[in-house]
């Protein structure tokens, strides 16, 4: 049987699969570690006990703190998911129908941008919504608000904070797609009547939704497991999980409690990833 066409050379194939091996293997040993840890109930101090038990996630799953926690971290990566691929889209759009020497400077300009470390991003954006900051007092002095606006600690600055992160990666994953779809389909439609707006509902964005899915998932995913912005920008009132995983093993130094959370947030990242995928080819079957 002949190896699948991936529209790689086989050679290159090959050159591939040490980087999935190692990326595989840091995946899978330091979630292995974070299982093992999991199945011993913590005492004090850090020690665990050495008996298996499954006490941990009977305490995850019986809990309600723990509950909600995971239902916002859920929560939060759909929005910021959502709100990006919203963003995104257009300008994914712009770039791929612009001229090719201008769209690769934008597009460089914004990958340099999501160089920049997260931390500064949170920092800046924290400086620009203080309270005597040149936006609030902009907002102050055009009377659009009574007070000043600030991010901290609400769920609406979490999403911002990692929107700053994940927006690019959306963008990228956009242009990659849209630049592949030919600008003569569009101009067909409107020669056959279509408007351009619905030229670009019936043609581009149907033929798009390989990377609308893709840059969704990753960005869902990214925000899953994001911590800087959540800690930073959440002022320990917006408590997702993966600051509760931080918190329980840095501060309470519950190491058997904290490897139950990170595989819980594990499986329910891979849970919503295999749902979504099922469902799209699910609607994709019956369209066909």
């Amino acid at each position: 049987m002949s190896e699948p066409d991936l529209g790689i050379p086989i050679k290159w194939q090959r050159l591939l699969l040490p980087a999935c091996l190692v990326s595989f293997g840091l995946l899978a040993v330091t979630q292995l570690l974070f299982l093992r840890l999991s199945l011993f109930r913590d005492l004090r101090f850090g020690r665990m006990e050495t008996t298996p038990t499954l006490a941990n996630y009977v305490t995850v799953f019986t809990d309600g703190f723990y509950l909600t926690a995971l239902w916002r971290t859920i929560e939060i990566s759909a929005i910021v998911a959502g709100v990006a691929l919203l963003l995104a889209w257009p300008m994914a759009y712009l770039l791929a129908r612009m001229p090719s020497r201008r769209a690769h400077v934008l597009l460089a300009l914004a990958i340099t941008a999501s160089f920049v470390t997260i931390i500064i991003k949170v920092l800046g954006l924290i400086i620009i919504f203080s309270a005597d900051g040149l936006l609030n007092r902009a907002l102050l002095a055009l009377r659009l608000t009574d007070r000043p606006i600030s991010p901290y600690g609400s769920v609406a600055g979490v999403v911002l904070g990692q929107l700053l992160y994940t927006l690019p990666f959306m963008l990228l994953t956009l242009y990659s797609v849209i630049g592949t779809i030919p600008r003569s389909l569009e101009e067909a439609a409107e020669i056959h009547g279509a408007s351009r707006w619905r030229a670009i509902m019936r043609v581009v964005v149907p033929l798009s939704l390989p990377g609308v899915i893709g840059g969704t998932l990753v960005v869902f995913n990214l925000s899953m497991g994001s911590f800087t912005s959540a800690a930073l920008l959440g002022g320990g009132r917006v408590l997702t999980l993966p600051v509760l995983i931080q918190q329980t093993a840095m501060v309470q130094i519950k190491y058997g409690l904290s490897g139950a959370l990170a595989c819980v947030l594990l499986v329910a990242t891979i849970l919503v990833n295999i749902i979504s995928v099922l469902a799209v080819a699910g609607r994709r079957q019956g369209v066909a």
